[in-house]
């Protein structure tokens, strides 16, 4: 076993938590966390340690999911990228969960930044603060205040 094996095996999920969080669809989510991955591994030799390793997988992350976002502008049919709950479950209380989701997915992408990378890095993303104010560039007291904040605008904006 490698070294990236283990490091795939120990950050793929939580990689995959976060770009879900950016485009809320499973397929593409594995999709983009498996190319973010093997950009990763051909980048392993230019990982300076400057940061958590999560943290630079995060960022590969969000820029393989903007790419990915910017090529599919043009060749995806419009709701292409739409999930369809299983037909196995309650479809009611699916439809439900899902609007109440898809709403709060909407009022979060109307925050501005960088308040709403913030809440989606610690909320979807599991990541501590240390590492979201790495990724940042400030200091971890930053980055609860601004996650605070964040927060405060969406229940603000859920009433």
């Amino acid at each position: 076993m490698t070294d990236m094996d283990a490091i795939y095996r120990q950050y793929f999920p939580g990689v995959y938590r976060y770009v879900l969080s950016l485009c809320r669809n499973e397929t593409v989510a594995q999709d983009v966390t498996s190319e973010t991955f093997l950009k990763a591994v051909k980048a392993i030799d230019t990982f300076r340690g400057d940061c958590d390793i999560r943290v630079w997988l995060c960022q590969i992350a969000k820029n393989t999911y903007f790419s990915w976002r910017k090529k599919a502008k043009d060749t995806l049919p419009l709701g292409a990228a739409i999930d369809v709950p299983n037909v196995g479950d309650d479809v009611s209380s699916t439809l439900v969960d899902r609007a109440a989701a898809l709403d709060v997915h909407r009022r979060l992408h109307q925050l501005d930044e960088p308040y709403k990378e913030v809440f989606s890095l610690r909320t979807f993303g599991e990541l501590s603060f240390a590492e979201i104010a790495g990724l940042f560039g400030k200091t971890e007291s930053w980055a609860r205040v601004t996650y605070h904040r964040a927060k405060l605008k969406l229940q603000e904006s859920l009433s």
